[in-house]
């Protein structure tokens, strides 16, 4: 993916999956690349339509939330392209779980049953539902792996101060509601997720993308009960599919292990899960849109002038 200079641009970051601008301190352009990252690490080989598809999720369900807080995004000039207010992020995302799963139930079933000062009830399966969703939040790294930590730390390390917080988290539960309200419309469970959120004087908003493969994760609600009923798996949609194939081939992202190969076959798949799950989750047939860099470049320019204006 080409690195662009705008007019005005005061900024630049490459992040694990998307490039940043800042222009003028004011706004962000936000280009949401084809790099896949797991256990934080950017995988070695990009995944066709994967920025197209996180990018018009966030969209999409940014619109749909927009009635329970403000967010940051403007308008979305390309495929992969998202434009927005810049906000001083909180260093932490708010994760929120309705289900036992993932790095919950490796820590649960790891016979640790508390979670960033959550207590989680005995006597759980993986892929159970919680009795009320709980928030798990993690830190917000710049460089290295993202740690679990709980309210109480969050307040008293200064990264919230406690009314931010009782806002956060009230923002994080409604927007989880609506997104299992959004998802039970498609037949999905939305199982977990994870919010940001920045600040502009003194107004919080809702900012990065929501309610996205790499962001969350789904089940099919379809047989759900039968595959908890028998112990099976759940059939779900999320990037979770590559965090297993990676743990098969003895990578966790730990140091001395080798990201295994990719082959083209295997990205092929990746890319058809992702294209699923835009189907799934919107309702609409997804329509691959290519720009050349120049395209995109233009688009973005275009849609600079008319916030400048």
């Amino acid at each position: 993916m080409a690195t662009f200079n705008f007019t005005g641009q005061t900024n630049f970051y490459s992040g694990k999956v998307r490039d940043v601008y800042t222009i003028a301190d004011q706004w962000l352009v936000m280009i949401a690349s084809n790099r896949i990252s797991a256990f934080d690490v950017i995988l070695p080989k990009a995944i066709p339509y994967k920025g197209q598809v996180l990018n018009q999720i966030a969209a999409y369900m940014l619109k749909a939330t927009e009635d329970i807080c403000p967010n940051w995004l403007l308008s979305a000039p390309a495929p992969n392209t998202a434009i927005g207010k810049k906000c001083i992020p909180y260093k932490v995302e708010m994760v929120i779980r309705g289900n036992l799963t993932g790095h919950a139930w490796r820590t649960y079933h790891g016979g640790n049953t508390t979670l960033c000062g959550i207590t989680m009830p005995d006597g759980m399966k993986e892929n159970d539902f919680f009795p009320e969703p709980i928030i798990t939040p993690s830190t917000k790294a710049t460089v290295g792996h993202d740690e679990d930590i709980s309210k109480e730390d969050i307040i008293k390390k200064g990264i919230a101060t406690e009314a931010d917080y009782a806002v956060l988290e009230k923002y994080t539960q409604e927007l989880f509601e609506r997104g299992k309200q959004l998802a039970a419309k498609q037949e999905l469970i939305l199982v977990d997720t994870k919010y940001e959120f920045g600040k502009i004087d003194d107004t919080i908003y809702l900012m990065d993308e929501i309610h996205t493969p790499d962001s969350s994760r789904y089940f099919y609600a379809d047989g759900y009960e039968e595959r908890q009923a028998k112990g099976e798996r759940q059939k779900q949609l999320s990037k979770e599919f590559v965090r297993e194939w990676l743990i098969e081939n003895n990578f966790m992202g730990k140091q001395g292990q080798v990201v295994p190969e990719m082959t083209d076959e295997w990205i092929s798949v990746i890319s058809n899960r992702y294209i699923e799950l835009y189907e799934k989750v919107i309702g609409e047939k997804f329509v691959p849109e290519i720009l050349t860099d120049d395209e995109t470049f233009n688009r973005i320019n275009a849609a600079l002038r008319v916030l400048s204006l």
